[in-house]
Order: C-alpha cells, then structure tokens, then sequence
C-alpha cells in the first residue's frame, strides 16, 4: 500500500530566486520544484529557455511577480555552440538532419558574418517555438508537420563574438557564439543564419543563457543546493522584489503620501519627469511599487498592497533576529 502523500503547507513567500536552470527541464519544471522547496503561494518566471538551455532563469514570488515584466523585456547575454556544415529540422541536436554541407570557413569569415549580424536585424521565428497562431503555438503545427506563414521580426544583436570552438568529433567544425541581444531573439534561429551566411548551415549543440537584465549566472544558484538547504537558508537566496527595479529612478516618500500612493492617488512633488520610478516609503522603510513621472505629478503603476509590504517587513525582522 502507497504512503499517502504529505501535503505541503505554503506560506507567503516575497522575492526573486536567480535559478541556473539544469538542462532538461521546463522553465515551468524549475519553477514549480523551486516553489515547492520554498513552499511558496504564489510564484512566475521572467520569460521561458528551452529544456535544452541552461543558465540564468530569475523566479519571482509573491510581490515580485507583480514586476516579471520587466525582465521579459529585457536584455540578455547567451553562449552557445553550433556545429558547422550540418542543419537538422529544430535548428539543434534534437532535430533530424535535413542537410549537410562541406565546411570551408575562416577567420576572416567568422570576422565577416560577426560585422553582418551585429545591429539591427530580421528574423523569422523557428516553427519550434512557442509562438502561438491562432492559439496554438507553432511548434504544436511543427509535430504534425504543418509549415505556418511567420513574419519577420526586427531584433536587435548588440554584442556579437564568434570564435572557433572545439568540437564533439574528430572532423567536425564548430563555432563558439556569444550573443547580447534584445527581447525577442531567438538564438537557434540566430545559430542557422549565421551558419547559413558562412556558407555551409549550422544547428546548435548547446546555449546558455548567462545574462538577463542586470543578473549574471554568478549570482544564481542550482535545484541541488537549494534542495539541500534548510528552510531559513532557501529563504536567505531571495533577493527583494525591488531587485527588479534596480535600473529605474528612485522617489521617497513620507507616510501619509505613502499612505495616499499605495491607495492609487497620484502624488506632486518636485520631481523630473521619468518614465520608470521605484517608490519607497520612508518610515518604515518599504518598497512599495513602481510609478512614472509627468509635469511634477507622481503617478502609480504597479503596487504592492498593505499586506504584502506588511508580510515583507515581518520577514525581514525574523531574518535579522536569526543569530
């Protein structure tokens, strides 16, 4: 007879995990393990990698989750690997080859295509990915062998290296891609265009994502070493939701306007106009949301509520009281 299974006790947990994603999972396998050990209400990730990437996934619960937005906009840095000569159905190793070419690449080559894709480029979304047509995402109609209609999309590739790299087999070539790139770049598809300006197609063979925003996989921590954490020092991994806001302009306010912004009521002070602002109270000490600024008026954007703050002020009197 199976031992019943123990129900686990959530709690209000605030904050963002930086998570190293291991390969093989889901986002959304990574977030639910980790919102389990954290026993967490509530929780979200800033944007999915595939199972097949590693590297800097931020998790936010509780509070933070109100501001996940901000890091699916933002910035990212990835490191792959692609396999030169060879392009298979998915653009990496898990697709079947669909076609392979001779490999007659050189440095200066690499130099050439590094010029050509850095700045502004189009590209056209891979039929596996989790862009939806009619509400189906379109890697659901690559499964069934339907080929949909996408339209290109402008991107941005701020930073660019590529360099020889070693690669899996004996004859084979590979290069090695570091890539700073805006919301909305698909890396396998950079990989094949890449592979096809050098004249001879590429898939990728591994990608990590090593920067999102203003968090580096220095900062992260894995599933193993949470996992063998006790509950106080899961707890300590969180950064504060206003983490998230690092880059934004920063208003203090006194308690009663605090009071009055956290009601939704906008506020006038001397203030320049900004388009991103992190409000904080003054006593206690709180964040309590992100605002935008216009002709000295002090608008709400998205708040935390009273409870929220009041749960977040508790937990960080409990962590200081812990010898």
């Amino acid at each position: 007879m199976n031992a019943p299974r123990t129900r686990v006790q959530r709690r209000p947990v605030h904050g963002v995990l930086l998570l190293d994603k291991p390969l093989g999972l889901s986002s959304n396998q990574a977030l639910q393990k980790a919102k389990w050990l954290l026993r967490a209400e509530k929780a979200g990730h800033t944007g999915t990698l595939d199972p097949l990437a590693t590297g800097v996934l931020p998790l936010c619960f509780g509070a933070a989750t109100k501001f996940s937005q901000l890091h699916l906009d933002a910035d990212k840095t990835y490191e792959a690997t692609a396999r030169l000569g060879v392009k298979t159905a998915t653009g990496d190793a898990e697709g079947d080859m669909i076609s392979e070419r001779p490999v007659n690449v050189t440095p200066e080559d690499l130099a050439r295509v590094q010029a050509q894709f850095t700045g502004p480029i189009r590209q056209v979304p891979p039929m596996h990915s989790a862009l939806k047509k009619d509400g189906k995402a379109l890697y659901e109609y690559a499964r069934e062998g339907i080929e949909v209609e996408r339209a290109p999309r402008d991107v941005v590739i701020y930073k660019l290296d590529l360099t020889e790299a070693a690669a899996h087999q004996e004859g084979q070539r590979a290069i090695k891609i570091v890539a700073t790139v805006s919301k909305g770049t698909y890396i396998r598809t950079l990989g094949e265009d890449i592979g096809e300006a050098l004249g001879c197609g590429a898939h990728l063979t591994a990608l990590r994502r090593i920067a999102t925003g203003g968090f580096g996989q220095a900062q992260c921590i894995t599933l193993e070493a949470l996992e063998a954490m006790d509950e106080e020092e899961r707890l300590a991994q969180l950064l504060p939701a206003e983490s998230l806001v690092d880059g934004h302009s920063r208003v203090t306010l006194a308690a009663e306007d605090a009071a009055r912004f956290l009601s939704g009521l906008r506020r006038r002070g001397n203030w320049a106009d900004a388009t991103e602002v992190a409000v904080f109270g003054s006593e206690p000490h709180a964040f309590l949301g992100t605002a935008h600024v216009a002709a000295g008026e002090l608008i709400p954007g998205r708040l935390l509520n009273p409870i929220e703050i009041q749960q977040i002020l508790l937990n960080a009197q409990q962590t200081e009281a812990t010898p």
